[in-house]
């Protein structure tokens, strides 16, 4: 899709191509409302300016369409789709993989333990040592700060997702 598409399709058609990127209802009107854009660059801005503003409740309730990582997305949809893309470079086959898999859905566990909610963390561009590393130094937060930091791996995602519906 090229910017101009975007500008000009309808409503409804416009955010269900947004949604898939962050389910924050808020948001993707939001984003919708706020065409035109010159460019992708200022969608970007625009949507990360509008992520700056999530409550943490929204980004609870964004979190329920993020599978854990190292899981497959139980949807079939484009953020189904997305999800699968980002988290490709978690899978791997045996060996160490084996070990570092096992590690993470321990931290998974005890991420959900600790803080009540699912680990997100920006896949795309990290491996899977990367993402145990971000578990295990997430682990140590409070819950303000990892909130917070949950809130800003969101807005990466959501980002990436929104730079992918142009590329």
């Amino acid at each position: 899709m090229r910017i101009e598409q975007f500008n000009t399709m309808g409503e409804a058609e416009a955010a269900d191509a947004v949604r898939p990127c962050a389910a924050i209802a808020s948001w993707v009107d939001a984003v919708v409302a706020d065409r035109p854009y010159a460019d992708v660059d200022a969608l970007v801005a625009h949507a990360d300016a509008l992520a700056a503003t999530w409550t943490g409740a929204e980004v609870e309730q964004a979190l329920a369409d993020h599978p854990r990582i190292g899981e497959r997305h139980a949807g079939d949809g484009a953020s189904a789709a997305m999800s699968r893309r980002e988290q490709s470079g978690v899978a791997g086959d045996g060996g160490a993989d084996a070990d570092l898999a096992r590690r993470i859905a321990a931290g998974n566990a005890a991420y959900e333990q600790r803080f009540g909610r699912v680990f997100l963390v920006r896949a795309a561009g990290r491996s899977a040592a990367e993402i145990l590393e971000q578990l295990e130094q997430r682990l140590a937060h409070d819950p303000t700060t990892e909130l917070e930091v949950t809130r800003g791996q969101l807005a990466e995602i959501a980002a990436l997702r929104l730079r992918g519906l142009f590329g």
